[in-house]
């Protein structure tokens, strides 16, 4: 029977004893499932999924997602590589949810650790829907409301200033111009509702000042110690988070170190 152990944190688990490179019938799906909506983020170490088994698995929860700016595995579009060294150091530093920029958003992402630097480079996480239940009755009900745009020319501002940026990216900029989303969203499986902007794509508030300033009390609300957990990445580890419900953001403390990462995002 499979273990699963609770993280030191509001979210977050271990799953132990259930081998992700083998088929998984619908009991055993199922289990993760509503592992990864309960616990927000889960976690398995000794992992050895070929290409073939991490797309079986990421398939098994819907349909997967290409990724507009990041290269892919050949003959596996839908695996993203997340590769950094001394010459390509990480640009994503800021807590995001991935791809908000979508009217339909990702249901969550298996991210898996392929080459893993001596130090550094976990990844941090951090709930969504526990930042939301200590927010004030007066704050919930004026973010009932309020919706903010998410674009993905805000979060790629950097890559599309570099030299023939706009030229690499313009196909992706032309298939996702700015959303809409609320700032409270309900989570489809558990109820819980969560507050939905992030650093990195969120522009702004509909109806904020001029200054964000209701946008800038959310980002230091979500981003507080206590909603969040540092994974430490091993060679083959595994992270599947719930895209729906958490934050998270590459810890870019080991430059010039190599860090390549394999991930699949899955629709909702």
């Amino acid at each position: 029977m499979y273990k699963v152990n609770k993280a030191n944190s509001v979210l977050g688990a271990f799953i132990e004893e259930i081998d992700l490179s083998q088929h998984l019938n619908k009991k055993q799906i199922e289990f993760l499932y509503e592992t990864l909506a309960k616990y927000e983020v889960i976690f398995f170490r000794n992992q050895i999924l070929s290409h073939k088994d991490h797309r079986r698995l990421a398939s098994a929860f819907g349909e997967m997602q290409t990724h507009p700016a990041y290269p892919t595995v050949f003959n596996f579009p839908e695996i993203t590589i997340l590769e950094n060294d001394e010459e390509n150091p990480s640009k994503i530093e800021e807590w995001h949810t991935d791809m908000t920029f979508k009217k339909n958003p990702p249901l969550g992402s298996i991210l898996i650790g392929k080459i893993i630097p001596e130090t550094g480079g976990d990844t941090m996480f951090s709930s969504l829907s526990k930042a939301y239940d200590d927010l004030s009755h007066e704050w919930k009900g004026r973010l009932e409301e309020m919706n903010a745009i998410h674009s993905f020319e805000f979060g790629f501002k950097e890559s599309l200033e570099e030299e023939g940026g706009r030229e690499r990216l313009a196909d992706a900029l032309k298939e996702n111009p700015p959303v809409s989303h609320p700032v409270i969203k309900q989570h489809p499986v558990t109820g819980r509702k969560i507050i939905y902007v992030n650093r990195l794509f969120t522009s702004h508030i509909e109806g904020d000042d001029a200054d964000g300033s209701i946008l800038n009390f959310l980002f230091d609300h979500i981003h507080q110690e206590k909603y969040q957990y540092r994974f430490s990445w091993e060679n083959n580890s595994i992270a599947f988070w719930d895209n729906r419900s958490v934050l998270h953001k590459p810890v870019n403390d080991y430059w010039p170190q190599l860090r390549r990462m394999e991930r699949i995002t899955i629709e909702s």
